[in-house]
């Protein structure tokens, strides 16, 4: 696979879930479901040990990042071996340095095709000294940048930043989640001034999936106007409803390569984002984000709870509620007709 070359054809890749039985251990066998599941939507990738499949796997007492990365690496390969088309494999990449770089050559061992760069872990230090970071992971597995919103953990970074970072030769993607609209320009435009067309620009703006798809971000670059687009989302978002998911980003895909744009698709981004703020919990600072995801792909019957390995995360009061409504408002946004129809096939 031309790893560049499929980032920039555009792709849905969901955030993905962890499986937990109702003892809170991780079940092998929902796990797989949801693999298969994704697959079988038609997504382009799977983003594996990343936010939604819950940080604290890492953690000694669960020591679940391998057996995840691992079971979620096999079970595709052997999903395409069946029907083969190319789908790119993304393993979250946390922590200081010396962190990154085990778990950049452990994702690399597995078959992992790049690593999407957490900088959570650098709170106060010089944006010189993550780029350093961002770089030395580089050598060992192409970099997915992550821009993640200081609300759940990530910090502001500069223009500058951006700017220096897209000169990082192996970073095949940038996913850009500051949930912001200053800061996702300030990526925009840096890619667009460095002139790396061969980097990919991908939306984590969860809040705003469908306009940054649409929209041609156009800035003077050196008297030249110079446009760059969010080509795909690598999404939490997606990590659900993930067949209506990928029918929308084709239709999202269609849409952008016209010259006039319909208003109903302003609608539709206003219905996706209503979505979004019931699933990831919006009402309460994220708070529910996991569960809520959790939440309907139990409601679904592809896993048997909602729980996390952190036991405070649970669903907000009220947040169950608007998970019902949502789904109920916005019958052509869920697949739930799709789960049904395959759900045992891949529980198998």
């Amino acid at each position: 696979m031309d790893l560049r070359a499929h980032f920039l054809a555009g792709q849905v890749i969901p955030a993905h879930p962890l499986a937990l039985d109702r003892n809170r251990k991780f079940s092998e066998r929902h796990q797989r479901a949801l693999t298969r599941y994704q697959l079988a939507a038609g997504v382009g990738g799977l983003a594996v040990g990343v936010h939604s499949t819950q940080f604290e796997i890492r953690r000694p007492e669960h020591g679940l990042l391998r057996p995840v990365l691992e079971l979620a690496a096999e079970t595709a390969r052997a999903e395409l071996a069946a029907r083969p088309r190319p789908v790119a494999l993304v393993a979250g990449v946390c922590g200081q340095t010396p962190q990154a770089l085990a778990e950049a050559e452990l994702a690399r061992s597995l078959g992992y095709h790049a690593g999407l760069v957490s900088m959570a872990a650098f709170k106060d230090e010089p944006e010189a000294d993550i780029l350093a970071h961002v770089a030395a992971v580089a050598q060992v597995l192409p970099v997915v940048g992550f821009y993640l919103q200081p609300a759940v953990g990530g910090r502001v970074l500069s223009y500058a930043f951006w700017r220096q970072f897209a000169e990082i030769p192996a970073v095949v993607a940038i996913k850009i989640a500051p949930f912001n609209r200053y800061q996702t320009l300030d990526v925009v435009r840096a890619l667009a001034a460095a002139g790396r067309d061969d980097i990919a620009l991908y939306t984590g703006n969860d809040d705003t999936i469908v306009t940054d798809l649409l929209t041609p971000f156009t800035f003077a670059i050196d008297g030249r106007r110079v446009t760059r687009r969010i080509v795909g989302g690598l999404l939490g978002h997606w990590g659900v409803w993930t067949h209506a998911a990928v029918q929308l980003f084709q239709r999202v895909q269609a849409a952008a390569g016209r010259a006039t744009i319909d208003v109903s698709w302003l609608t539709t981004a206003a219905a996706v984002t209503d979505m979004n703020a019931a699933l990831f919990d919006a009402a309460n600072r994220f708070h529910g984000c996991i569960p809520g995801i959790l939440e309907v792909l139990r409601r679904q019957g592809l896993i048997e709870t909602n729980l996390c390995l952190n036991p405070a995360e649970v669903l907000s009061r009220g947040q169950a509620e608007e998970l019902t409504r949502v789904a109920t408002a916005y019958p052509d946004l869920v697949d739930n007709d799709f789960v049904a129809r395959h759900r045992d096939e891949w529980l198998r």
